[in-house]
């Protein structure tokens, strides 16, 4: 595999798309659709989370804004909550995250990275299910995966 190491988070690699293997492509392909179904006529930022569970199953998120921006909620947050709906928090293994649109509020970068409420709420999800979640955040060009862990994007998390 051609990664290229990130030299500030070691556990942190980018990959190209066609480099992935079939499952995360998948995973990363499921993320991206997802932001179809984003809410966002404010910022024009539809962004889809897409989490994997141990079976090999696979659920969708995407954010859905509010007039009032503090009330929005984030993809992420959106498939996790489901999954906690559902009883499966502590079945999940991965997430992707993917982003269709320009954010004219902020610059975020080459990849679609949590927000720091996202990266507490999936600390959380760490703890309840008992071990590391990979995240996979697709790259604005839509040709790269980052791939970290939850534990990595918040490494002093509240209750870790």
């Amino acid at each position: 595999m051609n990664a290229e190491t990130d030299p500030v988070l070691p556990t942190v690699s980018v990959t190209p798309i066609d480099e992935l293997n079939p499952n995360e492509r998948a995973l990363v392909g499921a993320a991206l659709a997802a932001t179809a179904t984003a809410y966002a006529p404010y910022s024009r930022f539809h962004v889809g989370a897409t989490l994997l569970f141990a079976d090999g199953s696979r659920h969708s998120g995407a954010n859905f804004e509010n007039v009032s921006y503090g009330l929005s909620l984030c993809a992420e947050t959106v498939a996790i909550a489901s999954a906690s709906s559902a009883g499966r928090l502590h079945e999940i293994v991965a997430i992707a995250i993917a982003a269709v649109g320009e954010l004219e509020a902020a610059v975020t970068g080459d990849f679609i990275a949590p927000c720091g409420r996202c990266r507490q709420v999936l600390a959380e999800a760490v703890t309840i299910c008992g071990h590391d979640i990979e995240v996979l955040m697709l790259s604005r060009d839509g040709q790269r995966v980052r791939k970290t862990t939850a534990r990595a994007l918040l490494p002093l998390a509240f209750g870790l």
